[in-house]
């Protein structure tokens, strides 16, 4: 037995041989560059901590992360066709969401629940841009419905958290449709007088900014989000100008009056806590009493 060929030398190979690094170990923040452990990102509910850039959550992350304790019921969404106009581009509409749905393990880009927010019964409908970038189709826009109706019929605050690149091209007109029928979904939570709060995340744009996303009795917006019909981009090249500093940004959006404010995610239970007991009219409730901010799972 050769001692070096056969014992030291497939060691030295196993010690150099390239190490398989798990996926999304590390995040690497769009702003400064800065690489965060992803736990610790989880941690801090999607955070970069340095730069407080706030990164996409996932649905199901951000609602674990609203609602007390993390416990909450999802509420059952109407079933739709799947591919009504049997769209094809470079590929089948349908094949395009099954990958989707392989992906997220979501049936569409919206999920409503129905909980406590500080001891106070909610409804909550998330957009999930992961999913086909949160585009607005059938589905999507049957969730926003039933979440309207679910919050008037059981008489809770209604609370959306937007995300979307806007209309899903591949549903056509059907998905136009559906910027008018959460329109009239609206209107029926009012006349039930309960209030509609609307955080808008990074980003909202197109038809779903053109509807359901500007409506809220109270519009918040995460930090730096994204807001606007069309991109800024597409603005230029129409109006052939160079657009202010931050346009389109939550900020800009706050201080020219389309935003009541912007609210970083740490204070973003709390503050939508405190603001559907005021707009209820229920009691505050003492500083002592106040439930701690869940860990994201």
């Amino acid at each position: 037995m050769n001692w070096i060929s056969n014992v030291v030398r497939p060691k030295i190979r196993d010690f150099l041989a390239r190490r398989e690094v798990p996926e999304k170990l590390w995040v690497k923040c769009p702003e400064t560059g800065q690489m965060v452990f992803h736990k610790d990102l989880e941690t801090n509910l999607y955070v970069i901590p340095a730069s407080s850039y706030h990164m996409r959550m996932d649905a199901v992350t951000r609602l674990k992360a609203t609602f007390d304790d993390g416990a909450y019921e999802e509420v059952p969404l109407p079933e739709v066709a799947t591919d009504p106009l049997k769209f094809r581009d470079e590929r089948r509409y349908i094949d395009r969401l099954k990958d989707a749905r392989a992906k997220t393990g979501y049936q569409d880009a919206v999920k409503v629940a129905t909980g406590l927010l500080e001891e106070l019964p909610v409804t909550i409908a998330v957009q999930d841009f992961g999913f086909m970038g949160g585009s607005l189709g059938m589905a999507a826009g049957e969730a926003v419905v039933k979440g309207l109706v679910t919050a008037a019929e059981k008489g809770t605050p209604f609370i959306m958290f937007a995300a979307s690149g806007g209309a899903r091209m591949q549903e056509g007109i059907l998905s136009l449709m559906q910027m008018p029928r959460t329109t009239a979904a609206i209107q029926m939570l009012r006349e039930a007088r309960k209030p509609y709060i609307v955080v808008l995340t990074n980003p909202t744009t197109g038809g779903v900014t053109a509807s359901y996303a500007m409506l809220g009795d109270i519009q918040i917006a995460e930090p730096g989000a994204l807001i606007g019909f069309a991109g800024p981009r597409v603005i230029e090249q129409t109006i052939r100008e160079k657009l202010p500093e931050g346009f389109q940004r939550a900020e800009y959006l706050r201080d020219h009056g389309m935003l009541d404010m912007v609210v970083h995610r740490h204070q973003m239970r709390e503050t939508l806590g405190r603001l559907c007991r005021m707009m209820v009219k229920a009691p505050a409730l003492p500083p002592r009493a106040r439930l701690p901010r869940p860990a994201a799972a």
